[in-house]
């Protein structure tokens, strides 16, 4: 087994950046935990769901995840991604890799991984290839750190918002919201006690896109938008929700454990 220094399971979403780091350390973080490996060529990280023979555990308890689902491998400079497992991994865009195909390069920045699973789970590796900073600004040692501006949700929102964004989330090339209707059938799958219902679901997210708009962000009333409204409001409303990082691709976790 490789040696990595690793990352904690309460680890933040890795689509906020990552700490400083020479260029080409990769950051690889699953919902039990991850490592940060350093660009030493033919270095390998292997995840899936054996935790005692791979590097980052994914699904540890879905057996449609294969025990040893895929590989990172450090060649030529770059990080290629390989799938071993029976089910291919999806990148952003719907990209499928297969096993037996060649691999596929990572970028530098941010990449979640999406491995389906039993059901409707899916299980997200996310990614994050660490590049030279471009015109970097002076930073003094006791500068405060720069945030992101994020939105508060509660864990109903959340939740609720997750499930309408999910294709987003999933980085599907046209994606649009899920629908009222659609979205309560999958939160009464969730949570099958919780008596959902699209008019419900409609409601909540109204108070978000309210709460939100009395903040300053545009595009979320039909008064701006104006007639068809179609999707619109909800587009947007998600937009600024995964701009601001409020909403990350590992929220997608929580169709996994929505209590979670």
């Amino acid at each position: 087994m490789n040696e990595f220094e690793r990352l904690r399971a309460d680890h933040g979403s890795l689509a906020r950046g990552v700490s400083a780091a020479a260029p080409g350390t990769l950051f690889a973080l699953a919902v039990t935990g991850g490592v940060i490996a350093n660009p030493t060529e033919g270095r390998r990280i292997r995840f899936g769901r054996n935790k005692p023979e791979v590097d980052v555990c994914l699904g540890g308890d879905d057996r449609k995840v294969s025990r040893c689902h895929g590989v990172l491998v450090r060649h030529r400079r770059r990080w290629w991604v390989s799938t071993l497992g029976r089910t291919p991994v999806r990148f952003p865009g719907s990209r499928l890799l297969f096993a037996g195909e060649e691999p596929i390069p990572l970028e530098t920045g941010y990449t979640p991984l999406f491995i389906p699973g039993s059901g409707s789970r899916i299980h997200v590796l996310e990614l994050y290839v660490a590049g030279p900073e471009e015109n970097p600004v002076p930073v003094h040692p006791a500068d405060p750190t720069a945030q992101p501006r994020t939105y508060w949700l509660s864990p109903t929102e959340r939740l609720i918002l997750v499930v309408l964004a999910q294709r987003y989330l999933l980085q599907e090339p046209y994606p649009q919201p899920m629908a009222w209707r659609q979205a309560a059938v999958h939160l009464d799958d969730l949570q099958p006690d919780s008596g959902w219902n699209a008019k419900r679901v409609e409601r909540i997210v109204e108070k978000v896109r309210t709460r939100l708009s009395n903040e300053g962000v545009p595009g979320l009333t039909r008064e701006e938008v104006g007639e068809p409204i179609g999707n619109t409001l909800n587009h947007n409303l998600i937009r600024e929700l995964m701009d601001s990082t409020t909403l990350v691709p590992a929220d997608l976790r929580l169709l996994d454990d929505p209590d979670n």
